[in-house]
């Protein structure tokens, strides 16, 4: 495999586990009984939701089919699936 299409498996990889990250603390903060570890918990989630954003904007960076993908379908009105 070239280089190339190592490091966007990588960066594809990462994002998935950043996501899978921020599903797994929402469902553990909405499963939570004590108000401070929520907090924590929703914190984290947080966090993950960032690292998430900055692999995508690594991806839209170094890849023109994300970017071009980005720029029609982010940040903008209208229905989201709207028509090809």
């Amino acid at each position: 495999l070239s280089e190339s299409t190592r490091l966007h498996h990588q960066a594809l990889v990462t994002l998935q586990e950043e996501l899978e990250a921020v599903d797994w603390y929402r469902q553990r903060a909405d499963a939570c009984s004590d108000a401070e570890l929520r907090e924590i918990l929703l914190h984290n989630m947080r966090e993950e939701l960032e690292h998430a954003c900055m692999c995508l904007e690594w991806l839209r960076r170094r890849y023109p089919e994300f970017d071009a993908q980005m720029r029609e379908h982010l940040f903008t009105e209208g229905p989201i699936a709207g028509e090809h």
